[in-house]
């Protein structure tokens, strides 16, 4: 199908960025500029990019290029770019494959078709394949087509089809598959076939001859004669099996041997798999980051009565405009652009250790960094050739179908705007863009509200151009807070040296709350130390591992602080909405609800509020109402998130009013997003900052390579913990004045809490949940061994990828998932009535199509399943989607089962490879049962991994593909890397890799 004018227009301004790019954009001569676009440019994406005159066409028909007569070119200038921090110059890409590549081809270089004569005497089996696979592997990545290729008369066919020397095999059962594979001689002369094997060995495949041909028994091939080898395949286990052969020959005039190689690939699946496979190829989606300037924008109609502001402004937050020197900062730290004495000065602050001087310039920069990058993510949301309908119940709004919003993808909230154009004006030389007000978010709805003039054209099945925007608010108040964070000289709080508390100050005796505390001396021991403000002016820190209670903990100290002390007002924040609502339904229980004001802001949607807290919250009626100050300083207990905090700097809300500031689950946030609850409210002298969190756990998501290589992504919690003395365990543990550690952990089983419990937290956390719970499986049918309630469930799958989606999904993971979920909910209890609900059941896996593939299979694929009563409440989603949740059965999908792209996930922290803290996180949620489904031979490459399988293999826990059925893990993910038959450029996006591979959640917490 031939690419529409649009469509040619954005690879033109493709063409023209990358000419700016690669420092040629001044070029002007017709003749150079296609000679670059034909050689460097065209068809990189494996797409049909058209040619180059058609491409100027379409550029100075849409006037953003003009064309003289002497054949000289001149692009329109007056495009903004947003920059990608992901892209690099294309020669400076190297994949995990490439890397490898490159160390082979520093070997010694022989000619591909030949290899050393085989030593002399007997040398079979595993000893020969392991030489002969070590010196293939060295010629493999120069003359890859050599191998592959049939020489000097022989050919190695098969009675399937090979393409590429590849012979695909698909089976639906357990049954032993066989097939024929033949030597030909038809060449001139004689040949021996000398020797054949698999360069690793893989259990399922055996291979046989009639002859029995070895180095000591070859066989003589004359001209038209041919020889049969038997390949047979088993396996009981779904998956791809790979094998890749290599046939020996050697001709008598010739000193040395040929090869010919043969990839083969065995995939047992099922009807369910071929369901859920590629819906159509993958290809690279290019994402449009140029912008024409030359447009006009249309004002919306905003929402009426959003909120009701009485809390007037007294404290201004200024725009934070991204300055125009940060683009050429993200070229110069990309190492793009020459030298340039101020761009080095930003990047030697970048490159100094934070500090209370650097402070605000430092936070500043990296803010702009991350801004800049959300610019470019946002825009993979956008949409073409979108349809609108109108209100039913208000004629004044339209209704627009966004996919995703309802799980913040992206995120959408009331009051936000989106940028609608016509299809139709998009060829014009100038255009215009309405604005549109979201009115209303209801699940994949919104309701937008436009211009009078815009609702007077509206035609039905009119089709838009639609833009997603930043709300740019939560950014904003962070550039507010770390200026304001300096000019109330909150350095003790944020680098305290010590307490200026006396240590011989006796601490209180205290009656808690919740009786269960009183017998757990960590928790009791921090609740005492936060109420006698041990750790002023630094913060006290409470170290929660996973299921160790650390939120009913700030819960009781807040409850304690509220009782015993005069005089006091508490802030209690937490980063989202729901871990600030679990703040203040705990409290409720004993605090009087006069006292406890849960804010949210005005964006939040009315029906998320839960019941028990509309009482003692500022929603009235469908709004929100925010008090005068006087009214709101009445409050003993005020509970917001950190970013709704900002309102109350806004509204004039005193520094030193509050006396104790809380956040929990502080380590999910960056600093700067904290620092928007203390900086203009806690007075350093007087007040005490109270952390919640988990280090050793994930931390906030952020989208800039750049930003997070300087630190950004340190939330206070692990900057504190990480670089500041107070903090830092000793040989003795930790000082008790300033952090506490909880130990006991409330949810798992001892088994699935002994890996993390070791690796992460020297071996401290103790198992205390209640027995008959985690329990629950520990004799069921389908564990590998009775009392261990841990599966590791190997699968040799593959990694796929569908349309334009580089995110990965693994088929053969998936079957073995929904195996294990149907025998969780269908086949226990008496009579069909299952032991457990969907609700009970978490599904954890890394990449967003995984999640998609399995909730399709789940909900619409199985027959039985999706009439499973409930089914519905059964969550799929990312570790990130997990963290502080827990459920009594966790079954983990790793998806990776190639080598490829391993250092990338490493490099970019995506998947589970190279990430300590998604691999903690994903073990914790699981109280009773935890299933794990993956690839051994892959995971193993990793030692967080190697380790956990390790201790599964140890305590019997293992099923299915194991390492043992392959040979020398380590070598065979060598030559996988370096015998991959169809090696594949890195992805040429602008999109951050994190937004192309995850899609995480957009944070709409306000």
């Amino acid at each position: 199908m031939r690419p529409s004018n649009a469509e040619i227009r954005a690879v033109g301004l493709d063409f023209i960025e990358f000419l700016h790019e690669t420092h040629r954009f001044n070029i002007t001569q017709r003749d150079e500029l296609q000679e670059i676009y034909q050689r460097e440019f065209r068809n990189r994406h494996g797409g049909n990019d058209p040619s180059f005159s058609k491409l100027l066409y379409v550029l100075r028909n849409s006037n953003r290029a003009r064309v003289t007569r002497d054949k000289r070119v001149y692009f329109k200038g007056n495009v903004r770019v947003l920059k990608d921090q992901w892209w690099r110059p294309r020669e400076r890409q190297l994949s995990t494959s490439a890397a490898s590549l490159s160390i082979l081809r520093s070997l010694p270089s022989h000619n591909a078709r030949e290899a050393s004569p085989p030593p002399p005497g007997p040398e079979g089996g595993v000893r020969a394949r392991r030489k002969l696979a070590q010196e293939i592997l060295k010629k493999l990545s120069n003359e890859r087509s050599e191998f592959v290729a049939d020489k000097h008369g022989v050919w190695v066919s098969c009675d399937r089809e090979i393409v590429d020397g590849r012979m695909q095999v698909c089976v639906d059962s357990e049954d032993v598959y066989e097939w024929k594979m033949f030597v030909e001689n038809r060449g001139q002369y004689v040949v021996d076939f000398t020797y054949y094997s698999p360069l690793h060995w893989i259990q399922c495949f055996s291979f046989d001859d009639a002859k029995k041909v070895t180095r000591n028994n070859p066989l003589t091939l004359h001209p038209g004669e041919s020889y049969e080898v038997t390949v047979k395949f088993h396996s009981n286990h779904v998956g791809l099996y790979q094998a890749t052969v290599a046939f020996e020959f050697k001709l008598s005039m010739e000193p040395r041997p040929f090869h010919i190689v043969r990839f083969i690939e065995a995939e047992f699946s099922t009807q369910l798999a071929k369901d859920l496979a590629p819906i159509e190829p993958y290809t690279p989606f290019r994402l449009c980051r140029n912008q024409t300037d030359d447009f006009t924008v249309v004002e919306g109609e905003q929402p009426e009565n959003l909120a009701i502001q009485r809390l007037q402004t007294e404290v201004l937050l200024l725009p934070y405009e991204c300055p125009g020197y940060v683009d050429d900062l993200i070229d110069f730290l990309n190492k793009q652009c020459s030298y340039k004495p101020f761009l080095l000065q930003k990047k030697l602050l970048l490159e100094s250790p934070l500090d209370f001087y650097n402070y605000t310039e430092r936070f500043e920069i990296l803010l702009y960094l991350e801004e800049r990058q959300m610019e470019v993510d946002i825009k993979a949301y956008d949409k073409q050739d979108v349809t609108m309908k109108p209100d039913r119940h208000n004629k004044k709004l339209l209704v627009l179908e966004v996919p995703g919003v309802s799980e913040n993808r992206p995120s959408v909230l009331r009051g936000d705007h989106l940028l609608l154009t016509k299809s139709d004006d998009l060829n014009s030389q100038h255009f215009t863009k309405y604005k549109g007000y979201v009115h209303r978010v209801e699940l994949d709805r919104l309701k937008l509200g436009f211009s009078k003039g815009f609702l007077d054209g509206f035609i039905k099945n009119m089709k838009f151009q639609v833009e997603f925007t930043l709300n740019r608010l939560p950014m904003r108040l962070q550039h507010r807070a770390v200026h304001l964070a300096v000019e109330h000289r909150l350095q003790d709080v944020l680098f305290p040296k010590e307490s200026n508390v006396a240590f011989e100050r006796p601490k209180p005796s205290l009656s808690l709350f919740d009786r269960k505390l009183q017998e757990n001396s960590e928790q009791y021991t921090a609740v005492c130390n936060i109420v006698a403000g041990v750790s002023k002016p630094a913060p006290y820190l409470v170290f929660g591992p996973p299921g160790t209670g650390k939120t009913v903990t700030m819960v009781e100290a807040i409850k304690q602080v509220e009782k015993c002390l005069a005089d006091v007002h508490i802030l209690a924040c937490a980063p989202s909405n729901s871990a600030a609502d679990q703040l203040c339904e705990k409290l409720l229980p004993h605090v009087d609800t006069h006292k406890v004001y849960r804010m949210y802001a005005s964006s939040r949607n009315p029906e998320q509020v839960p019941p028990s807290l509309q009482v003692v919250s500022n929603l009235k009626g469908d709004m929100f109402e925010f008090p005068r100050k006087e009214e709101l300083m009445e409050f003993k207990i005020v509970v917001t998130t950190v970013v709704t905090a900002g309102r109350l700097v806004t509204g004039g809300v005193p520094a030193g009013h509050f006396t104790h500031i809380f956040v929990d689950e502080a380590g999910h946030a960056v600093e700067c997003e904290t620092i928007i609850a203390i900086a203009g409210l806690l007075r350093a002298e007087t007040g005490l900052l109270v952390l919640a969190g988990d280090p050793r756990q994930l931390g906030p998501i952020l989208r800039s390579p750049l930003a997070i290589k300087y630190g950004l992504g340190l939330s206070l919690l692990e900057r504190l913990m990480t670089k500041n003395q107070l903090y830092k365990r000793t040989d003795t543990g930790f000082n008790s004045i300033y952090v506490t550690k909880l130990l006991r952990n409330y949810r798992s089983h001892r088994a699935i809490l002994k890996t993390p419990n070791e690796m992460f937290y020297d071996g401290e956390l103790q198992p205390c949940a209640d027995e008959f719970t985690t329990n629950f499986y520990c004799t069921w049918e389908h564990l590998p061994k009775q009392d261990f309630p841990l599966i590791f469930h190997g699968v040799s799958g593959k990694d796929e990828r569908e349309s334009n989606s580089p995110s990965f999904f693994n088929t053969s993971e998936i079957l073995v998932v929904i195996d294990y979920l149907k025998k969780l909910l269908l086949t226990q209890g008496k009579k069909g009535i299952a032991r457990i609900s969907p609700k009970d059941i978490g599904i954890i896996t890394p990449y967003r199509k995984q999640v998609e593939k399995l909730r399709k299979a789940i909900i619409k694929c199985d027959r039985e399943l999706k009439v499973f009563e409930d089914i519905e409440h059964l969550k799929v989603g990312s570790v990130e989607e997990f963290q502080g949740q827990e459920r009594r059965v966790i079954i983990v999908s790793t998806v990776r089962s190639s080598s490829d792209y391993l250092e990338f996930d490493s490099i970019f922290n995506i998947g589970f490879l190279r990430n300590e803290k998604r691999f903690n996180v994903a073990l914790t949620r699981a109280k009773a049962l935890l299933i794990i489904v993956g690839n051994p031979v892959i995971l193993s490459s990793d030692a967080s991994w190697c380790k956990f399988i390790d201790y599964c293999t140890e305590e019997g826990g293992c099923t299915g593909f194991t390492r043992l059925s392959v040979e020398g893990t380590e070598e065979v993910m060598t030559r996988l890397m370096a015998l991959k038959i169809h090696p594949e450029d890195e992805v040429e996006t602008e999109e951050s890799v994190i937004q192309q591979y995850e899609n995480p959640e957009w944070r709409s917490e306000q």
